[in-house]
């Protein structure tokens, strides 16, 4: 192999690198939006349920509480997915144990569990 393809062959490997970088980093701002929908959705529950605290009238927050929880619900699942895409772009999955492991991996290094 020539210099000159050794030069276009790193050249190449950090382009894909920083392509790789430019998507993880959309993904976690993603991620952080995200997290930031349920912070304001908690504090919106805190004052809906004081609210009911001071006037005494419970029958309307219960409601309102639990569309509040499954959107909070939905939005952990879009994380889910978010972070999953995360994996994929780095060439990784997680074993059952925890443990993250490169996506060709056939038997984690840490409990031995075999990825089918």
């Amino acid at each position: 192999m020539s210099f000159f393809d050794k030069v276009k062959q790193g050249a190449s490997e950090a382009a894909k690198k920083a392509q790789q970088t430019v998507e993880i980093t959309k993904f976690k701002t993603q991620v952080s939006l995200k997290e930031r929908e349920i912070d304001k959705i908690y504090k919106i529950i805190g004052e809906s349920v004081y609210t009911s605290y001071l006037s005494g009238d419970y029958t309307q927050v219960e409601a309102n509480v639990s569309e509040y929880c499954q959107g909070i619900a939905q939005i952990n699942q879009e994380i889910s997915e978010l972070e999953q895409k995360i994996a994929e772009v780095r060439n990784e999955k997680e074993c059952k144990c925890g443990k993250v492991v490169a996506a060709d991996t056939k038997f984690c290094s840490s409990c031995g569990h075999h990825f089918a």
